[in-house]
């Protein structure tokens, strides 16, 4: 087989995929996205699987969707990046197969979020649709607060700010839960623990190891399967009322969570890779 492994930069994950990838003693091409050229008009792929690592979101979806229309099997699919990378898409998933969810409204212009907002009661948390590592999230606690970061989206004009995601305010304990879910099967969890209420890894929170033979990694596999499947990361909140999924990660960074739960997670990446590839 002729494998590629598509990414913008060598991080720590990337290092692991390419141990594991030694180890097993495959093959691969490491390909730089800023170099990839399509040609929509004679579709042609060098590669019969390609495990995607861009960091950008739009990037991995349309090299994903390119090379799947070239006939190469990727991981994630197109489908699985499309509805993970936009927030709303995945709350509809979500929603749509039964799983519990914090409330979550959707407005497209400023004067109807702000009502949203006030409809959801305060505090409330505000969030791109598309986005990562916890930035750009805004917890507003009063009316002139929402205002102000309503007013903001709005001047920014991007297409990132023009729909308004609006998430009620889950109280934490201190921390979150990520779960790692490859091929359907939870491999490896952590809780992410901080002082902060934004409780992302890339913003200085904590892994601690999670067990993920429990409702934790039963509610993650299950959200995976109403994302599409393939290899994800499953981010829960502990409510009032018990586990609620936040969000689906399709292009998840691995390493606190490797660290947190010894568990070779870049090993179970690989190896489902190689089956998704062998077909």
């Amino acid at each position: 087989m002729r494998l590629a492994v598509v990414l913008s930069r060598l991080r720590h994950d990337e290092k692991l995929i390419f141990e594991a990838l030694d180890r097993r003693g495959v093959a691969c091409d490491r390909v730089d996205d800023r170099e990839l050229i399509f040609d929509l008009t004679s579709p042609s792929c060098p590669w019969d699987s390609v495990l995607i690592r861009s960091i950008s979101q739009s990037r991995a979806e349309t090299a994903a969707m390119l090379l799947g229309a070239a006939g190469a099997r990727t991981v994630n699919s197109p489908g699985v990046l499309a509805t993970c990378n936009d927030k709303v898409r995945t709350t509809a998933a979500l929603v749509a197969a039964g799983l519990p969810s914090p409330r979550t409204l959707v407005a497209l212009d400023p004067e109807s979020a702000l009502q949203a907002v006030e409809r959801l009661g305060y505090p409330a948390v505000l969030k791109p649709p598309a986005g990562s590592w916890g930035r750009l999230l805004s917890r507003v606690s009063d009316r002139d607060a929402a205002e102000a970061v309503i007013e903001h989206k709005s001047v920014l004009g991007s297409a990132m700010h023009s729909v308004f995601y609006i998430q009620e305010h889950v109280p934490k304990p201190g921390r979150d839960i990520r779960v790692i879910v490859i091929g359907g099967r939870a491999v490896a969890g952590m809780y992410r623990c901080s002082e902060h209420w934004v409780t992302n890894a890339a913003r200085g929170g904590r892994g601690v190891n999670c067990p993920v033979d429990g409702e934790a990694g039963r509610l993650a596999q299950r959200a995976a399967e109403a994302t599409g499947g393939g290899a994800v990361a499953v981010d829960l909140l502990e409510g009032p009322d018990g586990l609620l999924v936040n969000e689906v990660n399709a292009t998840m960074e691995f390493k606190t969570c490797t660290e947190a739960s010894g568990v070779d997670v870049a090993g179970a990446l690989v190896d489902y890779w190689l089956e998704v590839a062998a077909g």
